[in-house]
Parts: structure tokens; sequence; C-alpha cells
């Protein structure tokens, strides 16, 4: 997967849950939160404190939920 291709989807939707991520790349979250890691690293992507919601369809439990977004 290209690092771009991540930045590209966390700039449109600005918010992303990381399982969000994980189902439309269709790959593994800890592959992700490394790809992430590296946008974190240059300041252009935040990881949101737990509880955070990803301001979506409020089905999920928040505790249990990564959520980024893009800073950039």
């Amino acid at each position: 997967m290209i690092l771009s291709r991540v930045r590209d989807y966390l700039q449109t939707h600005r918010r992303v849950a990381l399982y969000d991520l994980a189902l439309h790349f269709d790959a593994e979250p800890d592959a992700l939160r490394g790809m992430l890691a590296k946008w974190q690293a240059k300041g252009k992507v935040e990881k949101l404190p737990m509880g955070t919601t990803c301001s979506g369809c409020c089905h999920c439990d928040p505790a249990t939920i990564e959520i980024y977004e893009w800073k950039g």
C-alpha cells in the first residue's frame, strides 16, 4: 500500500477510524498504524484521545475506536 493513498483518504475524510481505514484498504490495522505514525511524525496526522467520536453513525463504543485526524 502506498503512503500517499492513506494521505489522500485522510485529506478527503478528515477524521477516520482505524477500523474504517482497514476496511477501505483491506489491510491489517498494525500496518496502517505504521503508516499513520509516519504522518504523525511529520505533524500531518493526530491520533485523537480515546472516547473521541468519529462524527459518524454513533453505533460503535467510543472507548474501542482509534480515531485519526488530518491536520495537514
